[in-house]
C-alpha cells in the first residue's frame, strides 16, 4: 500500500501536483471540518467507483487513518486501483502538523 504523510500532501498542494483528494468520512464529519477533499463516504463508496480517477494520484483520507487504509486496501486488491495513497494519520494529523486552524474534535 502506498502511503503519504501530511507533509508530503502539503508539498503536493504547494507544487500544484495534479491529484484527487477523497474524504471517506461520513457527512456529519465533513460538516465539522474539511481539507477540501471530494466527499465519498466509506459507507457509499461502492456506489461511486466510477467517480474515482485512475489517471492521476488519488489521496484517500479519513479522521485518523483507519478507514482510509481499509478503503485503499480494498480498492487496490479487489478493484485493481494502482494510483491510490493512504494519508497517514488522516485529518487529525493534518490538523496537528499542517493546519492548526481546523477544529475537528
Amino acid at each position: 500500500m502506498k502511503l503519504i504523510t501530511v507533509q508530503e500532501l502539503r508539498k503536493f498542494r504547494e507544487q500544484d501536483v495534479a491529484f484527487e483528494l477523497i474524504d471517506v468520512r461520513e457527512p456529519y464529519e465533513t460538516e465539522m471540518c474539511s481539507m477540501g477533499g471530494k466527499p465519498m463516504p466509506m459507507s457509499q463508496l461502492m456506489d461511486h467507483l466510477a467517480d474515482i480517477p485512475k489517471d492521476r494520484p488519488v489521496v484517500v483520507h479519513c479522521r485518523s487513518g483507519s478507514r482510509s487504509c481499509a478503503v485503499v486496501d480494498t480498492l487496490s486488491t479487489r478493484y485493481g486501483f494502482t494510483n491510490l495513497m493512504h494519508l497517514q494519520g488522516g485529518i487529525l494529523a493534518w490538523q496537528a502538523e499542517v493546519d492548526q486552524s481546523l477544529h475537528c474534535d
